[in-house]
């Protein structure tokens, strides 16, 4: 039996929970658009063919906000195209995922469907293959009132009132070499830098993202974070990071570990923003928004990646459809427990994607769907973790892992909102179980503990279509509270989340 013991005080806040960071992220790619949220001719689809099972489940998922549409698809993307009567859209070469983009879903149509799953919109520009006039048009259109030649043409095409959209993404992943019209830190830097200027004299409400690095393993990693913010300190809000997590030769403790790497990657970045607030001798405060994070076994997306014919441009074609077990759920646990611990300067993440692609949501055409395992932590964290976060006091044995040496076995975050405490704790140890005792004592008037979590004999254990309710939250009978002490046994590959009252 692993040890684990955390010490709380409310005097002692991470910060407050800006509900941006229960985020997501929808991408023209594979079937996640076509056949996954919108399917006309599905027995729960509606006149406008987005599916109502669906619908369901993105609530009950709780996302607040939905980047929009990409990911690398954006940097060839005409938004133009996805206006105007849908017969006469034309159809495009996505040079991204190799490709055929019908725009039979664009801007009108997925705001649509946001008001009906009740998130906001995080609408990324082009600055791939485009620039600050392209840029301008797609705000004009969708957040000035009227009057205007976009503006009137918004009306025109159903939409009277302004789409209000306040967070913009200046692009996608510039720094790899993948993306369509990469580019340098530099040369990045200097047009985000113009286009954010033009965007603000449109609407001076908007909260803009600047592209941080595709990844922590990227050769220009903080060197391309420090240019860039040079480059752009007075015109933007937030800088952006991406990170995914997949097992790498059965090291599984390393694998449920991967928080430590999120940790590292955002305290790199803190001290990067920092540093170019220091040099600049500035008071301006810049955020992180973390607005691709999952666990996606891109290994396998590498071997499929060259084998497409030269010829073959389908519509929505399988892409990416990962199939997440028990242990991929106590692992993006642990990555929502590292958001948690670092809300002070990560207010906004996007889980990525959503629906089929590297998903927490599946669908099969004509068909159902379901819940991937992955979906239970994050609909439970969006749920309950309100208020404040905590500065959490560990003192817990360690687990050997290959990937990062040794690690503390149990990984936690706490909240606090009206005198309750919300508790994530995630046992990193693969064959032993964790005994945790929290101190509560400054919280006296808290009295009973109810405990909610992941876990399954079988690590590897999955939803699928034929049974998608194989692994489901289970209620953790052991967490006991008194005298100011919860004790809770957390089995080996868990997560759970803990109500304190």
């Amino acid at each position: 039996m692993t040890r684990a013991h955390l010490t709380l005080h409310p005097a002692f806040p991470v910060g407050p929970i800006d509900r941006r960071l229960f985020g997501g992220f929808v991408e023209h790619l594979g079937r996640h658009v076509y056949d996954g949220i919108h399917e006309p001719g599905h027995p729960t689809a509606g006149p406008d063919g987005f599916r109502r099972d669906v619908i369901e489940l993105v609530k009950e998922l709780g996302v607040t906000t939905i980047r929009y549409p990409g990911g690398n698809f954006v940097s060839g993307y005409r938004w133009e195209d996805g206006v105007g009567p849908v017969d006469g859209r034309p159809r495009r070469l996505d040079l991204a995922w190799h490709s055929t983009e019908t725009n039979r879903v664009g801007l009108h149509e997925f705001h649509d469907w946001l008001d009906l799953v009740g998130s906001e919109l995080m609408l990324a520009v082009n600055l791939g293959t485009r620039g600050v006039r392209e840029a301008v048009d797609l705000l004009e259109y969708a957040n000035v009132p009227s009057g205007t030649t976009r503006s009137d043409q918004r009306r025109a095409n159903g939409r009277p009132e302004p789409f209000g959209v306040t967070m913009w993404c200046l692009g996608n992943e510039m720094d790899g070499p993948w993306q369509v019209g990469h580019r340098s830190a530099d040369d990045y830097g200097r047009l985000a830098s113009q286009v954010a200027k033009a965007m603000r004299l449109v609407d001076t409400r908007l909260k803009l993202v600047v592209c941080g690095s595709s990844n922590r393993d990227m050769p220009t990693f903080g060197t391309w974070e420090r240019t860039v913010l040079e480059h752009t300190w007075d015109d933007v809000d937030y800088i952006s990071c991406h990170a995914y997590y997949q097992e790498h030769d059965g090291d599984l403790a390393g694998f449920l570990a991967s928080g430590t790497d999120m940790d590292a990657f955002i305290e790199a970045v803190v001290a990067t923003i920092d540093h170019v607030r220091a040099v600049k001798r500035s008071d301006k405060r810049i955020d992180i928004s973390f607005d691709e994070w999952n666990v996606w076994y891109f290994t396998r997306w590498n071997e499929q990646e060259g084998t497409f014919a030269i010829d073959d441009w389908p519509v929505a074609p399988r892409l990416l459809e990962d199939v997440y077990t028990v242990a991929d759920a106590v692992t993006v646990g642990g990555l929502l427990i590292s958001l948690l611990n670092h809300a002070d300067r990560v207010t906004s993440a996007s889980l990525a994607q959503l629906v089929n692609v590297i998903a927490p949501i599946m669908t099969e055409p004509g068909g159902p769907a379901w819940r991937q395992t992955t979906f239970h932590p994050f609909a439970l964290t969006s749920k309950a973790a309100r208020g404040t976060a905590l500065k959490v006091t560990l003192d817990a044995d360690t687990v050997p892992t290959a990937r990062y040496g040794d690690v503390p076995a149990v990984a936690a975050a706490a909240t606090t909102e009206d005198g309750t405490v919300q508790l994530f704790l995630q046992n990193r140890d693969t064959t032993t179980p964790a005994t945790v005792t929290v101190d509560l004592s400054a919280f006296p008037a808290l009295s009973s503990a109810t405990a909610t979590g992941i876990w399954d004999d079988d690590p590897y254990a999955a939803n699928t279509r034929d049974d998608p309710g194989r692994v489901v939250p289970r209620a953790n009978d052991t967490a006991v509270l008194t005298g100011g002490v919860l004790t809770v046994t957390l089995p080996p590959v868990s997560w759970t989340a803990i109500s304190v009252a």
